[in-house]
């Protein structure tokens, strides 16, 4: 089943969040490479696609897991997680309709 990941980032989190990226990125690398992941994406914290210093909000990841509980697993090993980028995270069962 599919699962939605939302991650929102604490205040001033843009210096821990450039810094986890890369094991941020590799476990979203794994999930793809398994043909697990849908989508996955960090929302600026203002309107544009380079938010420079003003960073992110949050993130977004929609993959395939085999329980709700293996995603909320998943979610919590997060290294934005570990590094404070993410105040808090929710992750919820998502059903896909469109595309």
């Amino acid at each position: 089943m599919l699962y939605a990941i939302s991650g929102f980032d604490r205040p001033d989190s843009l210096a821990a969040r450039q810094a986890a990226r890369p094991p941020h990125l590799a476990r979203l690398h794994a999930l793809r490479d398994a043909g697990r992941l849908v989508l996955a994406g960090p929302f600026p914290a203002i309107d544009a696609v380079d938010p420079g210093p003003a960073g992110f909000s949050g993130s977004l990841i929609v993959a395939e897991f085999a329980s709700l509980d293996d995603a909320r697993a998943w979610a919590d090993a997060d290294p934005y997680l570990a590094a404070g980028v993410y105040a808090t995270v929710d992750v919820r069962p998502f059903r896909q309709t469109l595309p």
